[in-house]
């Protein structure tokens, strides 16, 4: 394996690094987590931005105006993101688009990827599960109805917390069918969808979800993925662009936490020098050493189809163990080193904490990835 990144992975880091590099963590509009108030939208400005310098387009195919790149330069520009809590549905955009240009309608792709490279529509998907292998996991179920107006398919069930859901103009909906299989709707989410209602949720972040109800909503034939790899590569691609999240995320804390500790002084000596403090970022640099080699082998994999002793799944799983596990510890050093400057609401750790509790836990905790893993392994022994 070379895990170099090629001229064209750099070059939309690169363009990633102008893009979120001038953000601060705490831009406005930005919830505010002590005083209950919650941002109304993205940030639509950053959202331009974004779509200027093609980082809305990386995963899309250039017949329709994208750049063709894979999921390597994906984790490469969400790394960069998650440095500044960038406001913006980036994966779930990108993972989305990626899906339709894989497997949708040619109509569909059509009609909706240009729009969504150049930032004219906005992307969203919601839960892909927390194994993309088993689809009795997934809350939606389809069901193929040949007499009905569309003679496509129903859909009917409840699903929670879908990121930037009150923000999209499109949500890909994984679902299960009485088969056993599982399928993926691609949703418009605008009023004229009937039996299609959302609410609003509020995640860890402050940022709005939404609940999708579903009652019967039809949808005709080119709205739905048959091909039965469609789901577990949305699961996989969402894990492994969490895993970046998580990583961009984790050295924005650690450099915030190096800075402080450089200047904060006790005894008259920075506290960076005390062997305690020392030894606790070391841990973390560690982690966050761990939590890279791991992404990229899942990229890598994801974006090679290259074999491996266990299907991609299993490095995605080993990806988000760490990616869990470490931004959890990261942001907790954090704060322990920070003391009580670290939880005061005008400095911006404290939101970095809520973000990194939503992405331990977003498609499962370490321990989900743990189990799916050991799964893995006993149905594809080593040796």
């Amino acid at each position: 394996m070379d895990f170099t990144f090629s001229e064209e992975q750099q070059a939309a880091a690169e363009a990633a690094r102008a893009v979120f590099a001038p953000v601060a963590p705490d831009r406005v509009p930005s919830p505010s987590l002590t005083s209950g108030a919650v941002a109304d939208d993205l940030d639509r400005a950053l959202w331009t931005q974004a779509a200027d310098a093609g980082l809305l387009s990386l995963l899309i195919a250039p017949e329709h105006d994208g750049a063709g790149l894979d999921a390597i330069a994906l984790c490469l520009v969400l790394r960069e993101a998650a440095k500044v809590l960038a406001r913006i549905p980036l994966l779930e955009h990108s993972a989305a688009a990626a899906i339709l240009q894989a497997y949708g309608h040619g109509e569909m792709k059509g009609e909706i990827l240009p729009r969504a490279g150049r930032g004219e529509s906005v992307l969203t998907v919601a839960s892909a599960g927390r194994s993309g292998h088993d689809p009795a996991e997934l809350a939606v179920t389809a069901h193929q109805d040949p007499a009905g107006p569309t003679g496509g398919w129903v859909l009917d069930g409840v699903q929670t917390a879908v990121p930037w859901g009150l923000n999209a103009d499109h949500v890909l909906v994984p679902a299960h069918t009485a088969q056993g299989a599982a399928v993926v709707a691609v949703l418009p989410t605008g009023p004229g969808t009937e039996g299609l209602t959302l609410a609003e949720q509020i995640s860890t972040t402050g940022e709005r979800l939404a609940e999708l109800r579903l009652d019967g909503v039809r949808l005709a034939p080119r709205q739905l993925i048959e091909d039965t790899d469609a789901w577990p590569r949305l699961h996989a691609l969402l894990a492994t662009g969490t895993c970046a999240l998580a990583l961009g995320l984790g050295e924005g804390v650690l450099k915030m936490t190096s800075d402080y500790a450089s200047k904060r002084e006790q005894f008259g000596h920075p506290i960076a020098t005390f062997q305690a403090v020392a030894v606790q970022a070391a841990d973390r640099y560690i982690d966050l050493r761990a939590m890279e080699v791991t992404l990229w082998q899942a990229a890598w994999r994801l974006s090679s189809g290259a074999g491996g002793a266990l299907p991609v799944a299993g490095d995605v799983a080993v990806a988000k163990t760490w990616a869990s596990d470490g931004v959890r510890r990261i942001v907790q050093t954090a704060q322990h080193l920070h003391g009580g400057f670290g939880a005061d609401t005008d400095y911006p750790l404290h939101r970095y904490h809520a973000w990194a509790k939503h992405l331990e836990l977003s498609l499962g905790p370490a321990a989900a990835h743990e189990e799916l893993l050991g799964d893995l392994l006993a149905a594809h022994p080593l040796g």
